[in-house]
């Protein structure tokens, strides 16, 4: 049953994404959709400042500020064709970083909308502390 909710999740998520990119805008999902992404494997990346990911950050997430993305894609080529689910506070530079991972090859880079707000907001789990070096 996993199987096929993880192919259906993949073809829904394809499909948004050929259809948001026809209309221009970037690709996102909603914070269930990311969480349960993640939880399939997908790479979740923190694009904000380290102090805001020591404040409150999604489990499992990586951190990479948004501006130190561009420099850091080529240690990311293995996940150029895999989905990476995006986030920051609000969903505004997790939607820059999106862009600019699409720009660069990444077919799966996702947005998650509403960032941790929402993420928060929906009573999914949030950490403190440092992220590990």
């Amino acid at each position: 049953m996993l199987s096929l909710n993880f192919f259906k999740s993949s073809v829904t998520m394809i499909a948004l994404t050929l259809s948001l990119t026809a209309f221009g805008k970037s690709p996102s999902v909603d914070v269930a959709q990311g969480a349960a992404m993640q939880s399939q494997g997908a790479l979740m990346i923190d694009v904000r400042e380290p102090n805001e990911y020591a404040a409150g950050h999604a489990p499992g997430t990586q951190l990479i500020p948004l501006g130190q993305l561009e420099r850091r894609l080529q240690a990311l080529a293995a996940y150029k064709d895999k989905p990476v689910v995006l986030i920051c506070r609000s969903g505004s530079r997790s939607g820059q970083a999106q862009e600019l991972m699409a720009k660069a090859g990444f077919t799966q880079a996702l947005n998650v909308e509403g960032g941790m707000n929402a993420w928060a907001k929906a009573g999914l789990p949030v950490l403190t502390g440092t992220a590990p070096k």
